[in-house]
């Protein structure tokens, strides 16, 4: 949400979680094609719960990847510091809950997985364009 405020991107995203939870994990308009999930994450330094809807792409065998491209932007979105200092998180997907243990992926195999995930998701390369960070890909795998 380029030139957006906090509150603009607060607002958007309650708008988001309401609509994914009454309509069992999907969304309309620009990610109406896009699998979605909830993440919920501990602030790293506030410890504050929040939730933040993620593109997501399912793996199969209760593995999920999501990707910290924050839309092109110069910084990791703030979920990604989260992630790093507590990497035991809840999702939601569809209509379950549960916990997962998010791990960033090293060099080596976020190069072997990239090109997959640009392939599926293009808009996630045309957002890689925009910016020099490399983003950070999370591999999340549940738990039981």
């Amino acid at each position: 949400m380029a030139g957006s405020t906090p509150d603009d991107a607060n607002a958007f995203n309650r708008s988001v979680i309401e609509e994914f939870r009454a309509n069992e994990g999907h969304v309309s308009g620009f990610s109406a094609r896009t699998p979605i999930m909830l993440v919920h994450h501990i602030g790293a330094r506030s410890g504050i719960e929040r939730i933040t809807p993620i593109g997501c792409f399912p793996l199969g065998d209760d593995r999920y990847v999501i990707v910290a491209s924050s839309g092109g932007s110069p910084t990791h979105p703030d979920w990604y510091h989260n992630l790093k200092a507590h990497p035991r998180i809840d999702v939601e997907v569809g209509t379950q809950a549960f916990t997962v243990l998010a791990d960033e992926l090293d060099a080596r195999a976020r190069a072997r997985l990239w090109p997959k995930l640009v392939a599926d998701a293009p808009d996630l390369g045309k957002h890689a364009t925009k910016t020099a960070r490399q983003f950070p890909v999370f591999l999340l795998t549940r738990q039981e």
